[in-house]
């Protein structure tokens, strides 16, 4: 890749909440990428885990996954286990506090996530740090010294700050140690490049900048990614919502539980898990969009993809075979009614109208209770327009969509 392709595919996913911002961290990327090359170096990229759970799950691994990128495009990796900000808990995604952890419960944790973390990262290109190691040495006079570089209105700009300020909840002053504990790594490792989620956007592109600045290092630029929602397409990714799919279960599972996310939120998985470039990301999604490429065709090529990135890619074809024989070709019959679909037909009338079910409240029942597929891929919006294809409502109700000629 030439460096605008570089800055495209590494750039692809960021999100600030402001198109200024981006676009600043666009041209500091380039500029970096440029000099890194003239002085023929390669660029210090790092991303910190707080590894406050053994059960990853695939919204975990998306920093991972861009550090991925920087590695195979010959970059310096650097995956820090914060060791000393568990002991704190990142308060950038929650609206309460987290509760804390011991350093035994810690040290356990952390074993596992590194193990994790080689099914995205090259084991042999990387360098793990802990954060304990320079954290747990500062003293009471350098924190006082950090500290002073913010305001506690800086804080409170925060939207979870904010919020518990505004209902009366406590926030506690060891919750604003994290950002400068945070910021300091990036001083303490001297990056180039710091990756994140936007949730961490206050700790990575406020406080890190600003202290790596007023510490008399070059700030590090901030590429802060998207949240991955979930198998229901619209929530985070989280295992207490039941909506994440697992590292620890296998292939098959993987590629089914993609097949199942909406069709609508197919763009994020492309843009933050595929890892491909973004020439090829962007020319899907369009290619999508404009009914050149059908978003079955499309998600099972994704849902391959990504299941080939943490498996194998024989694995990878045998799930998606097996997929194929258990939803779309298990239980068919060679013969069924047809449907000749029109302009504007939408899930909840087909179903009534193709006398598949009585009613628009019994169809809305059976969508809820994610008992309508398409080719054999859960449908969950009642109001959705319908392309060509076998509908099956139920187990033994089946109806080939035609469109109209």
């Amino acid at each position: 890749m030439n460096i605008e392709e570089q800055v495209a595919t590494l750039m692809q996913g960021a999100e600030y909440g402001d198109e200024q911002l981006k676009a600043a961290m666009q041209k500091e990327l380039k500029e970096r990428l440029e000099l890194a090359q003239k002085e023929k170096r390669p660029l210090k990229v790092y991303a910190g885990f707080d590894p406050r759970t053994t059960d990853l799950h695939v919204g975990h691994t998306i920093p991972m996954g861009k550090l991925r990128q920087f590695q195979d495009m010959g970059h310096d990796v650097t995956f820090v286990i914060g060791t000393y900000t568990s002991l704190i808990g990142d308060p950038s995604d929650q609206d309460k506090l987290r509760a804390q952890l011991s350093p035994g419960e810690v040290e356990e944790n952390a074993r596992s996530y590194a193990e994790q973390a080689w099914r995205v990262l090259d084991k042999d290109k990387t360098t793990v740090k802990y954060n304990a190691e320079w954290l747990s040495k500062l003293t009471f006079e350098d924190l006082i010294k950090l500290s002073s570089n913010f305001t506690i209105q800086q804080f409170l700009t925060r939207d979870n700050f904010r919020k518990r300020w505004d209902n009366g909840d406590p926030i506690y002053l060891h919750e604003t140690f994290y950002a400068i504990m945070q910021a300091y790594d990036a001083y303490e490792l001297n990056a180039d490049v710091q990756v994140g989620g936007s949730d961490q956007l206050f700790n990575i592109v406020t406080a890190g900048r600003k202290l790596m600045t007023a510490l008399g290092e070059k700030p590090n630029i901030g590429i802060t990614l998207g949240i991955l929602p979930g198998t229901d397409g619209v929530i985070r990714m989280s295992k207490s919502l039941g909506n994440h799919i697992p590292l620890n279960s296998d292939a098959k599972d993987m590629y089914g539980k993609v097949m199942s996310v909406p069709d609508i939120a197919m763009p994020d998985y492309l843009r933050l898990v595929s890892r491909w470039p973004s020439s090829k990301v962007e020319g899907m999604i369009a290619d999508t969009e404009s009914g050149k490429l059908h978003p079955r065709d499309a998600k099972m090529e994704i849902a391959k993809r990504i299941t080939a990135l943490f498996y194998s890619e024989e694995e990878a074809e045998e799930a998606q075979t097996a997929f194929v024989d258990q939803f779309q070709k298990g239980n068919v019959p060679d013969e069924m009614a047809s449907y000749k679909l029109k302009k504007g037909d939408l899930l909840v009338d087909v179903l009534v109208a193709s006398e598949m079910l009585s009613s628009k409240g019994e169809a809305r029942r059976m969508i809820k209770q994610n008992g309508v597929r398409l080719d054999g891929e859960t449908l969950t919006d009642p109001n959705m327009e319908l392309t060509e294809g076998v509908l099956q409502a139920g187990k033994r109700r089946f109806v080939r969509l035609e469109k109209k000629r």
